[in-house]
């Protein structure tokens, strides 16, 4: 169960991590917020807290590996356990390679897969001292199929599955720490503000998309098997997408 869990969230101010906080709050588990819009935060934790959870924010930027330290060094100081990583941060400015937007493949790269990979390293140290955790990594249905548009974007959701499954073999075993891949496919969120693409953007505006709580769902399904059980892999779309 989630029940007094301590789990830290990337990108909780708004979408999946913001519908997710609240789940898994709701739930009992100990919220370690993060993000970089504060006044978002602070508006989610005083939520969290007048509905009777426990939630503490840091301000992050994930593509900052010492701040990423940091929140992980707060999780532990505050609640005395590091049990759950939900890397959920994420961008998806869409183009198609002619366009040769060379500055969103860079943020992309930063904050998909170095920002991924900087959480779980932030994290590991004290999920391998107490022999027990479960990283949740947040890909994409775009992490399973290449769309035109999507080239640099699906690159690094590939990416994160592999990571994940190299950290599940890697860990698992000896240290009991889960790893999970969660593949969204449309879903209300804030991403597609990020198209630069006018024509992208607009093909993405008029696809049916699911509430971020179908999401959170999965997650809090996730986290909250036994510790025996690690569920490594779960896609979800709107039955409507192709």
């Amino acid at each position: 169960m989630a029940e007094n869990k301590v789990v830290i969230i990337t990108g909780a101010s708004s979408g999946i991590g913001e519908a997710t906080a609240k789940l898994l709050a709701k739930n009992g588990a100990k919220l370690v917020l993060a993000a970089r819009r504060e006044d978002r935060l602070k508006a989610l934790k005083e939520e969290i807290e007048q509905l009777g959870g426990q939630a503490v924010y840091q301000v992050t930027d994930v593509t900052k590996t010492e701040q990423l330290e940091q929140l992980a060094k707060l999780a532990q100081e505050t609640y005395g356990s590091v049990d759950v990583l939900v890397n959920n941060a994420g961008l998806m400015p869409l183009s198609q390679l002619h366009k040769n937007k060379q500055d969103e493949w860079d943020t992309m790269v930063d904050v998909n897969i170095k920002g991924v990979l900087y959480g779980i390293g932030a994290v590991l140290p004290y999920m391998r001292k107490q022999k027990s955790g479960h990283i949740i990594n947040i890909s994409s249905v775009a992490g399973h199929e290449v769309m035109p548009s999507s080239a640099v974007y699906s690159g690094t959701k590939f990416a994160v599955r592999a990571i994940t499954e190299g950290l599940r073999k890697e860990e698992s075993v000896d240290n009991n720490i889960r790893a999970t891949i969660i593949s969204p496919g449309a879903v209300d969120t804030e991403l597609k503000d990020h198209i630069t693409d006018e024509d992208i953007k607009q093909g993405i505006g008029n696809m049916q998309a699911i509430d971020a709580d179908a999401i959170a769902r999965a997650i809090n399904y996730a986290v909250s098997e036994p510790d025996d059980v690690s569920i490594n892999e779960i896609l979800i779309r709107p039955t409507s997408q192709k």
